[in-house]
């Protein structure tokens, strides 16, 4: 079982940056594939970024390419979400989500096992 707590969330103005964390509970953390996925009022849950367990491997939404990255630190058991440059339209309750994967990433939230509560973020004009 792995449980998965997110942090870092908050209001911020466009253009302003925010790092969002997820730490996570169980064993060998570097087994799972990671993933962050949004989701705005009215809208489906999308992927954002994934990383592999170990790292070496990551994916991004078109719409965060170059503003957000994703990272992991296997021996905290924690993976990070910089996102820079941050628009209105990434407004949304951002979710981190895990899968015991022992190679790859995977995109669809239908493919991942564990998800946290989530943290909100909001970006105003």
């Amino acid at each position: 079982q792995v449980q998965l707590v997110e942090a870092g969330g908050g209001l911020v103005q466009a253009g302003d940056s925010l790092r969002l964390s997820c730490e996570a509970s169980g064993p060998i953390f570097s087994s799972y594939a990671m993933g962050w996925f949004r989701q705005a009022p009215g809208k489906e849950r999308e992927l954002v970024a994934a990383i592999s367990g170990s790292g070496t491997m990551t994916r991004y939404a078109d719409s965060v390419k170059g503003r957000f990255t994703i990272s992991r630190d296997n021996a905290k058991s924690t993976v990070y979400l910089e996102m820079n440059s941050l628009k209105v339209e990434d407004t949304a309750h951002y979710y981190c989500a895990a899968v015991s994967l022992s190679y790859g990433i995977r995109s669809r939230a239908e493919n991942y096992r564990y998800w946290g509560q989530g943290t909100q973020v909001t970006v105003s004009s």
